[in-house]
């Protein structure tokens, strides 16, 4: 285990429990619920009071008046106790209001954290997880257990009468408490598989929709639906395990409770014929009825056992969340960076994989140069480009941007200095200028220079409200060359002081492609330091310096002439040595391709034409490694 992950593990290990803490966090509103479950628990002996004194006042004197007089005392006392309930579950609904509103953000920050880091919890599940955190609060299942204080006080009351009576509730309650025990302990395991089931159904559905146009033209449906059915049919199968589980303990428990009343009432008519029964034979009915009341909030409980299988799968994957994405600090706040950027031995294994993408990996480029990354497919491009962003972070090594660590700098300052266009543009259902913008607040000048930098403000005006246009999910109404340049746009959007792009014109026709190399220019003119990752030739006229990658290592940089004429002399010599053949080496003059010679460099820090030698003490410094590829390991490709 590397030092960066062992301390990960253990930083996590060591986290405090977040997510108990915010659930602790309201406890003046839980107190407050406790209490009015208290006087709830008294009002709820109005209907008891009201049919003892039927029973031994109206049917004995036959009195209508006292009835009636006994109807308008019950009445409000039912109002009062409706109103109560109504203010405890409000009480509870602003508990979990409060719990939500702590952990919403951090939630979401978690989630979108561990998506970066393709770990678990990186789906929206989490954030529906949270939901069903919080909307337990206020459910049966709580209530019922709040009532419980009320429940022991009409046990009392049982004893009270009789202790006969008080044994007898405590037998049923004991029982009824046996089976909610073994209800949860045989539901929770598959409701628990259930659920993971009916997530993994729901991904699989949303991924074949979106995707619906490739998996019909290819002749997908059949295959992606028989992946579905067998999510959904292993979500049915362990929900039919559960359901079966919990309704076997529902009926018990529905039994239990009919059992106990006819007992309780029994037994209270046989202890009055002796004149046990403390209140006499009116009692027996009152017996029946307060047992009821102590049975109640169990039974209750047992009634939940989804809600509670719910909160249990969804409070562990919250906590796993929450332990193992550490809330990360603000940092200090450092100053808008210039744009020089070094790399240093760097080492990078994709998220979730133990492999380096990227070993011992340096280079360095400065404000107004453009640094062009070349290479085979599976060198490593895409991966250094998320790594000088600070997405991916690096096992070992530095990528510092006028020398603060990118991955260290936290993004809410730097992301307005970072402009990135990956591979794949991913767009968001919004308008032109939002997207532009960043979904941020719209500055409508820089937005528009934006588009102009781009060469897409015709594009925009032509479209039915121009930059107020919705582009649906994920860009759904525009082309994808269109795609690629607004995604330029929103890259460039603020004049940020670092591009990156990666394979910036694989979607671009000629237009868009001298759009783009002339938006480069004007990069450069600002100061802005590129870096770009390409497989056309088209791109090198503007680069500067060359990064060539070969199997995650570094096979040659330094200023772009000097790299393209060590790769054109190992091509010529790996030629001649097939042929059997020696060729002369052509002067360097006529091996370069012409474009202007790149500026010399600006900082002493970063030496251009130098290549990296590994293990060297300056990552910028060493010897040329020409020879080091060969045409077919740089994987440039002329444009079709």
């Amino acid at each position: 285990m590397s030092a960066t992950t062992a301390n990960t593990a253990a930083a996590g290990s060591a986290a405090p429990d977040e997510l108990k803490q915010a659930l602790q966090s309201p406890m003046r509103r839980y107190w407050q619920a406790l209490r009015l479950s208290l006087v709830v628990g008294v009002l709820m002996l109005a209907p008891t009071w009201f049919m003892f004194e039927v029973y031994g006042r109206v049917l004995n004197s036959r009195s209508e008046s006292t009835l009636a007089w006994l109807l308008i005392a019950a009445i409000p006392i039912y109002v009062v106790l409706e109103l109560i309930e109504l203010v405890r579950h409000r009480t509870l609904q602003a508990a979990a209001q409060h719990v939500h509103e702590r952990l919403k953000r951090r939630v979401f920050d978690a989630s979108f954290a561990a998506n970066l880091k393709r770990a678990p919890g990186g789906n929206v599940q989490a954030v529906n997880d949270l939901k069903t955190v919080t909307d337990f609060i206020p459910s049966p299942a709580v209530t019922g257990v709040l009532d419980l204080p009320a429940a022991l006080g009409c046990l009392v009351l049982l004893f009270l009468m009789s202790p006969w009576l008080g044994v007898l509730a405590m037998i049923t309650a004991g029982l009824h408490a046996s089976i909610s025990a073994y209800q949860e302990r045989n539901s929770s395991r598959p409701y628990g598989e259930a659920n993971r089931a009916a997530g993994e159904a729901q991904l699989r559905a949303a991924g074949t929709l979106r995707n619906a146009q490739v998996i019909e033209s290819m002749g997908m449906a059949q295959a992606m639906h028989k992946r579905w059915t067998e999510s959904q049919s292993r979500f049915m199968l362990r929900l039919g395990q559960a359901s079966d589980s919990a309704g076997a303990g529902s009926a018990a428990s529905k039994m239990l409770m009919q059992l106990q009343g006819s007992l309780l009432l029994g037994l209270a008519v046989w202890l009055s014929l002796s004149n046990s029964l403390v209140g006499g034979a009116a009692m027996a009915i009152v017996a029946s009825i307060l047992g009821g009341r102590v049975l109640a909030p169990l039974a209750q409980l047992v009634g939940q056992w989804r809600a509670v299988g719910n909160l249990r799968s969804a409070y562990g994957r919250v906590q796993a969340l929450l332990k193992s994405i550490p809330e990360k600090a603000p940092g200090m706040v450092l100053p808008a960076p210039k744009g020089v950027l070094i790399a240093e031995g760097l080492v990078v294994c994709p998220p979730g994989t133990q492999t380096p993408a990227l070993n011992n990996v340096s280079f360095g480029a400065l404000p107004g140069e453009m640094l062009t990354v070349i290479g085979p497919s599976a060198a490593g491009k895409s991966t250094l480009a998320r790594t000088v962003i600070g997405v991916w972070p690096a096992q070992a090594g530095k990528v510092r941007l006028d020398g603060a660590d990118m991955h260290n700098w936290h993004k809410t300052q730097l992301g307005p200095h970072i402009g990135y266009l990956p591979q794949g543009v991913e767009l968001f259902d919004g308008t032109v200028a939002e997207n532009i913008a960043r979904f941020g607040t719209v500055d409508k000048a820089l937005v528009r220079q934006a588009a102009e930098e781009v060469g897409i403000t015709e594009m925009i005006e032509a479209l039915p409200q121009g930059f107020d246009t919705q582009i649906g999910d994920e860009g759904a109404v525009l082309s994808g060359g269109q795609r690629q340049r607004l995604g330029l746009a929103r890259a460039v959007y603020g004049q940020p002081r670092l591009v990156v792009l990666d394979e910036p014109n694989s979607s671009l026709d000629d237009a868009g492609e001298k759009a783009l190399l002339a938006l480069i220019g004007v990069l450069k003119k600002r100061g802005t330091t590129v870096i770009s990752i390409t497989h056309r030739t088209s791109m090198l006229g503007a680069a500067d310096k060359l990064l060539l990658l070969n199997e995650g290592a570094v096979a040659n940089f330094g200023p772009r002439d000097t790299v393209l004429t060590a790769l054109r002399t190992a091509h010529e010599k790996a030629e001649a040595q097939a042929k059997g053949a020696p060729v002369a080496a052509k002067p360097a003059a006529e091996a370069s391709v012409a474009a202007p010679k790149p500026a010399p460099a600006r900082a002493p820090s970063v030496q251009p034409g130098t290549a990296v030698r590994p293990g060297s003490a300056n990552p910028l410094a060493g010897n040329p490694l020409a020879g080091a590829g060969t045409a077919a390991a740089i994987g440039l490709r002329k444009k079709a």
